[in-house]
Parts: structure tokens; C-alpha cells; sequence
């Protein structure tokens, strides 16, 4: 009896430490990172920022593979149907698994498919206006608005793109009517509000033009004001906003990767956006750290995919017209 009782003790004690060996032992090559966006953008920018410092401390370097098209769609699914090889993850983006889901079918399930490692950063928005609109606080925009529904244009960047439902949320919070004009792309977009051609954007591509003097900075679409424009309110700080609702990049997994390698990831992350010299650089990229472990990044996109679906309904937003 002893000699079966010490077998089974020796084997529980040899099998105790194989769970944390495999974050011991990983990385054990480079990390794939799949970037379903073109090279460039805001997300593939921050990502590389703050990914390769992470791998500094892991010890292997990134091989960055950028997947665009279909709003991410492609690079999401390529990951979905890849093997749970602990070296396999995926950017995201607010659109990619909060928004688009409720406007058509997608290839994945984001709350089955993956499993979150962390938000990294949000991209920074203000609400603009153009110079011929009187006002110069959200107060004034909204009492202006309310005296004359639906002659306020709103350009975005594209139907049922965030800047999009940036107009829409602030049209139910504050009970105005602005009519929606999309453009492809937010430079289109912010070129004809320079112009004129339409009065309102909520987009960072104004940030420059505000800058110039050319656009009137009503508020920041961040919970935080912006460095570079200190007596510009946040539009939560103007009454709006309760909910979140960001334009964020963050990092998922595959379902099946391990919770230790999720853990270590994460935390490495943790550490680069917590350099100053990570967060300069991100900074110059448009973007500001807004950093969540993993059950509250998940407990983010689950908030906001609600808030968004109520957005979508509200406006009873569609991909075409």
C-alpha cells in the first residue's frame, strides 16, 4: 500500500508544474501577429509600437502579417480557423467585434472564437465644427441644432463606421436631428467640412485642421482631454457621452491558447504602455493608452457591443442606403 501510495504522490507531484511550464518555456519561436487592417493605419501603427517593445521582454521577436479587407473581417477569420499554437494572435478594433456584428452576418463568433489578452490604446476624436456654425460650446451646438433640425450636415467617414455612430449617439443623447452625409474615408470627410459642405465631424483627421484654426473644436470624444488642447472639453465633461463607446485597439487570442501565455502576454503589454518613451511614440501616432487586463477588456467589448446594437437600432442604421 505504501509503495502505490508513494506512485501516486510522486506522479501528482511531477504533473503539478506542467501547466506553469508552458509559459516558462514560451515563447519558444517568434509570435505571429495577424494585423487585419492595411499597413499604416491607426491600428497597425499602435500595434507594432507596443508589440515589439512586449517581445523585448518575452525574448522572441513579432512577425507582423497584415490580413486587410472586409473591416477586418478576413484577418479575423484567418485567425479563428488557425490551431491554438500559443504563438498566433489578432489586433482588434472596436468595429471589428462590437459594431459590425450587428449590421451583417460575420465569419466568427468574437465572444466564442477568441479570448481577450488586452486593450491597448484608443484613438484619439474630437467633435468639429465649421467656422459658420454658431456656436462655440456643445450647449450652444445643441440649442442651435434643436432650432433647426436636420440643417446641420454631419460628414463621417462611411455608413456605420464609428464616426458615424459618434453623430448618432450624441443625436439621441441630446434629442436633435443632424442629417448624416458618409464619405469614403475620414479625409473626405474632414475636406469637405474645411469646405463647407458640411458642418460637423467626429473624427481625429480634424485634429490638425483645429489646430490651424481652420475648425472649431467643440469637444473630445476621449474620456480625457487632449495634451495638445488643454481648454478643449471632453463631451462627457459637456453632458454626453455616459457610456463609452472608444475607438480602441486591442489584442485577442484564439480560443484553446493558454491561459499562462495569455497571462504573460498581457502583462508584458502592461509593462510597454506603461514606458514613457512607448507612450510618446503613441502619442505621435494619434493614439493614447488606455490599457485593460483581460477580463475587463472582455467586459468592455461585451458593454459596448450593447451600446452600439442600441445605436444601430436607434437609428435604424444600415451598411447601404
Amino acid at each position: 500500500m505504501r509503495r502505490r501510495a508513494f506512485t501516486a504522490g510522486a506522479f501528482a507531484t511531477a504533473a503539478a508544474p506542467a501547466a506553469p511550464a508552458i509559459a516558462q518555456e514560451w515563447p519558444s519561436k517568434p509570435l505571429r501577429m495577424v494585423i487585419p487592417y492595411p499597413p499604416g493605419g491607426p491600428s497597425d501603427v499602435s500595434t507594432r509600437i507596443v508589440m515589439d517593445r512586449a517581445a523585448q521582454s518575452l525574448g522572441q521577436p513579432i512577425v507582423f502579417d497584415n490580413k486587410a479587407g472586409a473591416s477586418g473581417m478576413i484577418g479575423g477569420e484567418f485567425v479563428k480557423n488557425q490551431p491554438a499554437d500559443n504563438h498566433t494572435f489578432l489586433t482588434t478594433t472596436t468595429a471589428m467585434v462590437c459594431i459590425t456584428r450587428h449590421l451583417q452576418p460575420i465569419p466568427f463568433d468574437p465572444d466564442k472564437d477568441f479570448v481577450t489578452v488586452s486593450r491597448m490604446v484608443t484613438s484619439w476624436g474630437i467633435f468639429a465644427i465649421h467656422p459658420s456654425v454658431p456656436a462655440r460650446t456643445v450647449a450652444e451646438f445643441v440649442a442651435y441644432a434643436k432650432a433647426n433640425p436636420g440643417k446641420i450636415n454631419f460628414g463621417s467617414s462611411g455608413l456605420a463606421t464609428i464616426t458615424h455612430l459618434f453623430g448618432e449617439m450624441l443625436q439621441l443623447e441630446a434629442g436633435i436631428k443632424m442629417t448624416h452625409v458618409p464619405y469614403r474615408g475620414s479625409a473626405p470627410a474632414t475636406n469637405a467640412l474645411v469646405a463647407g459642405e458640411v458642418q460637423a465631424q467626429f473624427d481625429q483627421t480634424c485634429l490638425p485642421h483645429v489646430k490651424a484654426g481652420k475648425l472649431i473644436g467643440l469637444a473630445m470624444l476621449s474620456n480625457i482631454r487632449h495634451p495638445d488642447f488643454p481648454d478643449i472639453p471632453t463631451l462627457r465633461e459637456a453632458g454626453y457621452r455616459k457610456e463609452e463607446g472608444d475607438s480602441w485597439f486591442g489584442i485577442l487570442a484564439p480560443t484553446g491558447t493558454s491561459p499562462e501565455v495569455i497571462a504573460r502576454l498581457d502583462k508584458a503589454i502592461a509593462e510597454a504602455v506603461r514606458s514613457p518613451d512607448i507612450v510618446d511614440k503613441l502619442h505621435k501616432g494619434g493614439c493614447y493608452v488606455t490599457y485593460l487586463n483581460p477580463p475587463d477588456f472582455r467586459n468592455r467589448i461585451t458593454a459596448e457591443t450593447e451600446l452600439f446594437g442600441k445605436i444601430i437600432k436607434a437609428g435604424d442604421i444600415k451598411l447601404s442606403n
